[in-house]
């Protein structure tokens, strides 16, 4: 399996907006915590809509949060 070319910033987004959760992160854009989990060790890339709703969970763009390398 090919690695995934698509890191983020959420866990220093998390850490820079109150030290939010994981859990109140993905409760926030109506996914699981694994999925968060997953998601910020570059495990998995979310969906194009949850990537947004993460994004605009930080009020930042999509670009500043997810980068494709």
């Amino acid at each position: 399996m090919a690695e995934l070319q698509i890191t983020n910033q959420i866990k220093m987004l998390r850490f820079m907006n109150g030290e939010m959760t994981q859990k109140e992160l993905a409760d926030r854009v109506g996914v699981t915590r694994q999925t968060i989990m997953a998601i910020e060790a570059a495990k998995y890339s979310p969906s194009l809509e949850v990537a947004f709703k993460i994004a605009a969970v930080f009020n930042l763009p999509l670009e500043s949060v997810f980068q494709y390398q």
